[in-house]
C-alpha cells in the first residue's frame, strides 16, 4: 500500500491515507491504540500498512462512543484472535452502550414532558408545578415509594411476600410519559414523602398491623394477592362488583388469618372492619393515571380491587339474612379476632 522501501509510511501518509489530521494519529498512538512498527533515524513515527485498518476500526468505535478503555479491549481481543471477527469484549461493549443511551433517553423524554408539563399549565401555577415535578429526578426512580409501603406493611412480614407486594404496588415510571403521567408521579411521590400522619398520607403504621406475626402476615397478602388478580380481571371486563371466586378468595385470606371460619356473620363483621381502616385512595388514584395507556384506559391496581371487592362485600352482607349478631364476629370496627388481627386496606 505504502510506496517506501520498506513498506512503512510516515504519520503524514498515515494520516493523509485515512483522512484525518496528524494530530488524531499522534493522539491514538500516544493512548497506545494504534502502535508505531519502529522510529526513523531522526526519530520520527512509522506506521505498517495494516495501521490504516486499525485506525479505521478506532475511529469507527470511538464514533459509537465506546470510551477509549473498551476500545482497548475491544482491540487487545482483536489481536490475540489475529483479527478473526468480532469477540464477545465487543458484544459486551455495545450492549453496555446501549443500556446506557436507553436510560439516557428515558432521562430526556422525561425531562422534555415535564418542560411541557410547565409550559402547558396556567402561568400562576408554574411556580408550583416546577416546585413539585423538580423535587422528582429523570428518569424517576421508586425508592421513595417502596420506602412508604416498607413503613406500612406489617412488621416481620417476610421478605419474599413484601418484595412480591412492592411488584404489585409500586408502578414502574413509563420510558415515553404524558405530561400528565409526570404530574401524576410528581404528586404520587410528594404524598409518599410527607411526614407521617401528615394530611392524605395516613399514619405510617396501621393499627391492624401492630401485632402481626411474620407467618400471619405472609398468609393474608399471599391470599389478597390472589384475590386482586381475580378481581382486575372482572375489572378489566367492566364487570360490577357481585360475589364469587374473587369475593370468596378475598375474605378466605382474612378468614384464614384470623384463624376463623367463613360465616356470613364474619363477613358482615369484616366489611364494618375493612371500611374503618386507614387508606390511602390518593396513592391508587395516581398510580392508575402513571401507568394508564394512552387512550386513557387505566389498568387495575391493587387498590382499584379492594375497593371492588369490598364494594361485592357490602352488597352482599346487605341482601344476606344469615343469622347471628355481626357484632363481636370477627373484626368489626378494628376489633381483634383470634390472632389478635384487625384489617388492613392496601
Amino acid at each position: 500500500m505504502f510506496s517506501s522501501h520498506d513498506g512503512l509510511c510516515t504519520i503524514g501518509d498515515l494520516a493523509e491515507h485515512a483522512g484525518v489530521s496528524v494530530k488524531t494519529v499522534r493522539f491514538y498512538s500516544d493512548l497506545g491504540l494504534l502502535p508505531e512498527a519502529s522510529r526513523s533515524v531522526g526519530g520520527h513515527r512509522r506506521y505498517a500498512p495494516d495501521a490504516v485498518e486499525r485506525l479505521d476500526m478506532i475511529r469507527s468505535l470511538r464514533g459509537l462512543d465506546l470510551p477509549v478503555p473498551e476500545v482497548r479491549r475491544v482491540l487487545d481481543e482483536q489481536d490475540e484472535r489475529d483479527g478473526a471477527g468480532a469477540g464477545g469484549v465487543l458484544e459486551d461493549a455495545v450492549a453496555g452502550r446501549l443500556r446506557l443511551l436507553g436510560s439516557e433517553l428515558a432521562a430526556l423524554r422525561w425531562r422534555e414532558a415535564a418542560l411541557r408539563l410547565v409550559q402547558e399549565c396556567p402561568p400562576a401555577e408554574r411556580p408550583g408545578r416546577i416546585r413539585l415535578v423538580g423535587a422528582v429526578g429523570t428518569p424517576p426512580n421508586t425508592a421513595s415509594l417502596a420506602r412508604f409501603w416498607r413503613s406500612w406493611l406489617p412488621p416481620r412480614m417476610p421478605a419474599r411476600s413484601v418484595s412480591a407486594f412492592l411488584e404489585a404496588a409500586v408502578p414502574h415510571p413509563p420510558d415515553a410519559p404524558r405530561p400528565a403521567q409526570v404530574l401524576a408521579f410528581a404528586r404520587l411521590h410528594a404524598f409518599v414523602t410527607r411526614p407521617c400522619g401528615g394530611e392524605g398520607a395516613g399514619s405510617c403504621q396501621p393499627r391492624a398491623h401492630g401485632v402481626a406475626g411474620a407467618r400471619a402476615s405472609a398468609v393474608l397478602y399471599a391470599g389478597l394477592a390472589e384475590a386482586y388478580d381475580q378481581a382486575g380481571r372482572e375489572l378489566r371486563r367492566n364487570a360490577a362488583p357481585s360475589p364469587g371466586e374473587a369475593l370468596d378468595g378475598f375474605v378466605d385470606a382474612y378468614a384464614s388469618t384470623y384463624g376463623t371460619r367463613d360465616t356470613p356473620a364474619f363477613r358482615r363483621a369484616l366489611a364494618d372492619g375493612l371500611a374503618a381502616d386507614p387508606r390511602v385512595d390518593p396513592y391508587w388514584d395516581l398510580t392508575a393515571e402513571v401507568i394508564s395507556a394512552p387512550d386513557g384506559l387505566r389498568e387495575p391496581t391493587p387498590g382499584s380491587a379492594h375497593d371492588w371487592l369490598l364494594a361485592a362485600l357490602d352488597a352482599q352482607v346487605e341482601t344476606a339474612t344469615g343469622p347471628g349478631d355481626a357484632r363481636g364476629a370477627g373484626p368489626a370496627g378494628g376489633d381483634t379476632g383470634k390472632n389478635g388481627r384487625g384489617t388492613h386496606h392496601p
